[in-house]
């Protein structure tokens, strides 16, 4: 096999790679022409899986395109295919590879825990599911749906709410004693049985289980009223109606009571949409969607890696998952997910009966929000190319970066560098910076040199490079951005600044009105006005308010830190080695003012004493800092 006779003379020799490639399991990663991981897969017979995307029979044109963007397949042997899957996942974290299909990470997904081992377990939510031997409930794939589930179990349960550090040092009751919605441990003395039957209940409503918890219950509420004890009678019968009501939003899907996901996909060329139905004891709990670019793999491997990448990033796994293709690595994956539920595990496409019209529901789903975000994507796509046009932009604006400056009487002068793709923002690719050379109230001096850190790392570093830079000001700004790109030799950046709406008076009357709000463009000496609602303007706006919101953060966090420092030094005995204790120790201030005195007691040369004197310090700064303003 030799390459494609029409390829570039500089094209990858994929038939001298092919050679050296073992017929082992194992992980393949594609490379481009700059180094970058484009693409991780793995398959149980390296050389055969890399020879199918070079055999010439295959028309997708990502497959057409390979030997033109590749200068390396880099290989790694497992020992199986389980080691292989694994060992995918971990690549695919670590590169984020363009190709590749990628799951945010495992604190989007919401669940609820009780930890039995405590003295008095109380229900919290949680990022992710972690195996610490404590219980979790969920994934949860809505806010709406925890706040739901724990507005019943606070209402009904007399469980406590408080967390670990309130439970152990107050020393009065809270409101949610006061209302009859927590028995108070923290300060009364509890029959322990007691308190844990109504954890015990929570448990049965949390894993619906509520048939039997209401035969409890009625049994409970209908005693209490012989007993003439009817404020307790009333409260059953409270919580027997909450939980009726929780039963009846539940929509039965299935005669059993197994837990399952439904996958179902759709795809049109390179873009896919995935849709997964979540059903626990027979019952639908909740869906998500996904919509992925750029997948012109095979389905089999894109939901393989799919699975792998959401059932290590924190979901719960079920008793079944059904599929809409057979998976090569299915046993492997079987395997893998057995292990960390604890449970076998299996993976099932159907051909018929009730869980294929269960993964037709799911295909049905995934074609719907398919088209939703091709409307979506078709509503960006357009809106950037009105923006490109309207500002006359040499560079599609997929990659926008806002800059903001943020000083405060004397204060550190902080940056911040806002970042939308594809029109919304990715918040992940935020930064801030704290000006080091400016003395002064110095905007544009320091204005120059954020713009110069942050343009010096795509030229030296792997920071991409943006297609529109937009500067939060006037003309002053604007030539500190454009003074930067030019000394650093960038000279094919669009870089615009928006300056603000002000006031302005007519100069007749006593009326002030506001002036509109302008968009300054290098070589134009007017500034360019944008029709007022439009969604160009609106997504200016929106960019500049995001990297203006993120310098008021970052700036307010390091006056906290400062007025915290100096606060360490206002507390009797603690002088400069008690205080260098204590950062050593928790390292950060933050954590030193969220302590209890039991943790600071820990740190080298803290008496309890000394503790209580910091603790009663804080809290009291933290009183008065929380409490509502006048008015």
């Amino acid at each position: 096999m030799t390459t494609p006779p029409d390829a570039p003379p500089d094209a990858f020799d994929f038939a001298a790679r092919l050679a050296t490639i073992p017929e082992e399991p194992g992980v393949y990663i594609m490379k481009n022409r700059a180094g970058k991981v484009v693409y991780v897969g793995k398959s149980v017979n390296l050389k055969a899986r890399v020879r199918s995307y070079f055999t010439g029979g295959d028309p997708r044109p990502f497959v057409q395109r390979l030997p033109k963007i590749l200068s390396e397949i880099e290989t790694i042997v497992t020992r199986n295919g389980k080691e292989a899957l694994l060992l995918e996942n971990t690549l695919i974290k670590a590169h984020k590879p363009r190709y590749n299909v990628m799951l945010r990470d495992d604190k989007n997904y919401m669940s609820l825990r009780i930890d039995t081992r405590k003295d008095w377990p109380r229900v919290e939510v949680t990022r992710g599911i972690k195996r610490d031997g404590s219980k979790h409930f969920g994934p949860y794939h809505s806010a709406t749906a925890v706040r739901r589930t724990l507005n019943v179990l606070n209402k009904h349960f007399l469980l406590r709410t408080c967390p670990d550090y309130v439970l152990n040092n107050r020393s009065r009751p809270c409101l949610q004693y006061q209302i009859k919605r927590c028995p108070a441990p923290c300060v009364f003395e509890l029959d322990k049985a007691d308190y844990e039957e109504h954890v015990r209940e929570a448990i049965m409503f949390l894993e619906g289980r509520s048939s039997q918890l209401l035969d409890k219950l009625e049994l409970r509420m209908l005693l209490a009223a012989e007993d003439l004890q009817f404020e307790l009678a009333a409260h059953y019968r409270d919580q027997i109606d909450a939980i009726k009501t929780s039963m009846e939003a539940q929509q039965a899907v299935t005669p059993n009571a197994t837990d399952q996901d439904i996958i179902g996909h759709y795809r049109e060329a390179d873009r896919v949409a995935v849709h997964l139905l979540v059903i626990r004891r027979g019952k639908m709990e909740g869906a998500n969607a996904w919509a992925f670019k750029d997948q012109e793999f095979p389905d089999e491997e894109l939901l393989s890696s799919f699975l792998n990448q959401y059932y290590g990033h924190g979901a719960s796994i079920p008793h079944e998952v059904i599929l809409p293709v057979e998976l090569e690595d299915a046993d492997a994956l079987q395997d893998i997910l057995s292990e960390r539920r604890g449970t076998r595990v299996s993976l099932h496409c159907p051909v018929r009966g009730k869980k294929l019209e269960l993964l037709e529901l799911a295909q049905r789903n995934a074609k719907a929000a398919f088209v939703g975000q091709s409307d979506a994507g078709e509503r960006t796509a357009d809106l950037l190319d009105k923006l490109q046009a309207a500002l006359g932009l040499t560079n599609h604006p997929d990659r926008i970066e806002c800059f903001d400056i943020s000083n405060f009487q004397g204060d550190p002068i902080v940056g911040s560098m806002a970042v939308f793709e594809g029109g919304e923002p990715a918040s992940k690719e935020y930064r801030t910076f704290k000006v080091k050379t400016v003395t002064g109230q110095d905007d544009f001096a320091s204005m120059y040199e954020v713009l110069q850190r942050r343009l010096e790392r795509s030229l030296h570093d792997d920071w991409p490079r943006p297609d529109l830079l937009v500067i939060d000001g006037g003309k002053g700004q604007l030539s500190q951005a454009i003074a930067v790109a030019t000394d650093l030799g960038i000279h094919d950046l669009d870089i615009v600044a928006l300056a603000k709406s002000r006031p302005q008076s007519d100069g007749r009357s006593d009326a002030i009105e506001r002036s509109l709000e302008r968009v300054f463009l290098p070589g134009r000496k007017n500034p360019l006005i944008l029709r007022q609602n439009s969604a160009e303007l609106f997504l200016l706006q929106r960019i500049r308010d995001e990297a203006h919101r993120f310098a008021i953060t970052y700036h307010r966090k390091l006056r906290r830190r400062k007025t915290l420092h100096s606060n360490l030094d206002e507390i009797p005995g603690v002088g400069p080695g008690r205080k260098k204790a204590l950062l050593d120790h928790f390292g950060s201030l933050d954590a030193i003012r969220d302590a209890t005195v039991a943790e600071l007691t820990r740190a080298p040369g803290i008496s309890d004493t000394l503790a209580r004197e910091v603790y009663a310090f804080f809290n009291s700064e933290l009183a008065l800092d929380d409490s509502p303003s006048e008015g």
